[in-house]
């Protein structure tokens, strides 16, 4: 793998971190929205964060197993992050 490549997975990576970040705070969102509010719109935020996060992983699988995996990476990366963050421990 030459430079450039390294650097194309690193984008990969990058993007699946901020997807997972993305990810993480519709579903913070999303519990306060089952708690209140009509049920709808829990369940279409839901639906939707799903399916761009799989929309993603089908895009980055069509690159190649370097970007999926470089994505799905940074997806699992986000959690931790996201938990140091806020301070919690899971």
């Amino acid at each position: 793998m030459n430079a450039s490549g390294a650097v194309n997975l690193a984008m990969f990576g990058l993007a699946g971190l901020a997807l997972g970040a993305a990810s993480l705070t519709a579903l913070r969102v999303n519990t306060s929205l089952y708690i209140s509010g009509p049920l709808w719109r829990p369940l279409g935020l839901h639906a939707a964060r799903l399916a761009i996060v799989a929309a993603v992983l089908v895009w980055a699988a069509r690159q190649g197993p370097g970007p999926l995996i470089a994505i799905a990476a940074g997806l699992v990366l986000a959690r931790p992050i996201a938990i140091r963050a806020l301070g919690r421990t899971p």
